[in-house]
Order: structure tokens, then sequence, then C-alpha cells
């Protein structure tokens, strides 16, 4: 008898690792520690994106005016995180996605701009590039859509979505310069 139960409690330890939960990264892939992710460059004066700092745009029915400036951009709501569904499609900046990047989609903030965000939940903070538009999922509560890169240094991929403050950090973009 005392054998059989060492042969189950052997079986279940072996067949623990295989498994994984729905919704869960699997245990044979896991993520790669915050470390691993290269650090962005810190923010420079860059000019503003060919593409998506248009004066407003329409988007599932509702229309977005897109700022002047990111001066003073200061705001609390909910982040929420892409990836591999995304990797290699051109943002709204023109440029391809890469979900192992620093980056991410606001609706109104001024191609690209730079922002500091703060999961409020544990307190750890990352600086992003906004290159893209978005989120455009539950756009009444949600503010931001990090990368998968920015996911993971905030501890919010399993979550999905994160309490977050999003302030934009110097130097200030601009939608539109003067020649």
């Amino acid at each position: 008898m005392e054998r059989a139960k060492r042969l189950i409690l052997v079986a279940a330890i072996v067949a623990v690792p295989s498994c994984t939960m729905i919704g869960s990264a699997s245990l044979e892939n896991p993520p790669p520690p915050p470390e691993t992710f290269p650090d962005r460059t810190p923010p420079s004066d860059e000019l503003p994106s060919r593409g998506g700092n248009m004066a407003e745009y329409e988007q599932s029915g509702k229309t977005y005016r897109v700022r002047d400036s990111s001066y003073g951009y200061d705001e609390t709501g909910i982040a929420s995180w892409y990836g591999e569904q995304f990797q290699g499609r051109p943002t709204s900046s023109g440029e391809p996605f890469d979900m192992n990047q620093l980056s991410a989609a606001h609706r109104t903030l001024p191609l690209p701009s730079w922002v500091r965000v703060t999961n409020l939940s544990n307190g750890r903070s990352v600086l992003l590039r906004i290159n893209d538009r978005g989120p455009f999922a539950d756009p009444d509560r949600r503010i931001i859509d990090v990368s998968y890169a920015a996911a993971v240094r905030l501890g919010m991929v399993e979550s999905g979505t994160a309490s977050v403050r999003v302030q934009a950090v110097e130097p200030w973009q601009y939608r539109v310069r003067e020649p």
C-alpha cells in the first residue's frame, strides 16, 4: 500500500509541470525576466510622426482629438497590454510593432511621446515611448495599452490589466511643428 502511494505521488509530481491553466503562460516557455528586455534609450526630442498625428480621427463610432502637446498630461486609469498578435504589424506611427520593446499605444498623445507609467498596486514604473493609437477596447476605462515587455516590467502580464498613473515626460512632444 505504501508503495502505491509513492507511485501516485511521483506520477503527480511528474505530471504537474506539463499542465497549464487557461490564460496562463506555459511552464515550458515562461516569459523572460524583466531584466532581459533592453532599456529604452533616454527620451529624445523627435520630429512628430508622419502617421497618427491628425487633428482628430474616428474609431468605432467615437471621435478622438489628438492633443497639440504632451505637456502637462497626467492621468490615472486602467492599462492593458498587447503582444504577439500584433508583432510586426505597423503601428499608427508607421513603425513595426515589437512586443519586446518598451512602447505603448495612447489615443490622444502626439506621436511619438514619452510617458512614465506606474502600476499603482505594486509601485513598479517604466519609461515608455508612445508610437501607436489605442486602446480601443473598453475606452471608457482603459487609458493606455503597453507592450508585452512593458507589461512584464510593470508586473501585469498575468492579470492583463492594472490600475496605473500615466505622466508625460520631457521632452514635450507636439503634434505639428512649425517649419
